[in-house]
């Protein structure tokens, strides 16, 4: 199976089985992903705003928790884990309804018991709008076993 092939696999589990992303985030589409990196992409819509019409922090916040979630499924793992810290850093205006968000979101550090990723957003410009960084503990999801980080190694 391919990284990216693998990776929308578990998204489409998140929004199968989660509250939050298929409200949220269900038009979010994966548009690359290879060991250790995914890209991702999101058309704004008026759901995604804040009252000042422009992308919600929120809605931000959200995707730099999947996008950790995408990275560590991007190493192997079927289960990504649970949040241990999450930040989230505003530098421009995301934009507004009409537009688009892309997102490049790295696996730094894949251990046994943590998984530590970083993301990047940027506007149709190339301007980048937010950073962010997302820790998994990690311990537990090692034992699922629609997990394929034997297969995934040897694609490096």
């Amino acid at each position: 199976m391919t990284t990216l092939r693998f990776v929308r696999s578990v998204w489409e589990s998140f929004r199968a089985s989660s509250g939050l992303e298929p409200r949220l985030l269900d038009s979010l589409r994966v548009t690359a992903a290879r060991p250790g990196t995914v890209n991702f992409e999101l058309d704004i819509l008026k759901q995604h705003t804040n009252r000042l019409n422009i992308l919600h922090g929120g809605t931000i916040a959200s995707m730099v928790d999947l996008g950790g979630s995408l990275a560590v499924a991007s190493r192997g793992l079927f289960a990504t884990g649970v949040s241990t810290d999450l930040n989230v850093t505003y530098l421009n205006s995301g934009g507004k309804v009409g537009d688009k968000i892309m997102a490049e979101v790295t696996c730094d550090k894949f251990g046994k018991t943590l998984a530590f990723t970083n993301i990047k957003f940027t506007n149709a410009q190339g301007e980048v709008v937010a950073r962010g960084s997302h820790t998994k503990y990690v311990t537990l999801a090692w034992r699922d076993p629609q997990n394929i980080v034997e297969e995934i190694n040897k694609i490096k």
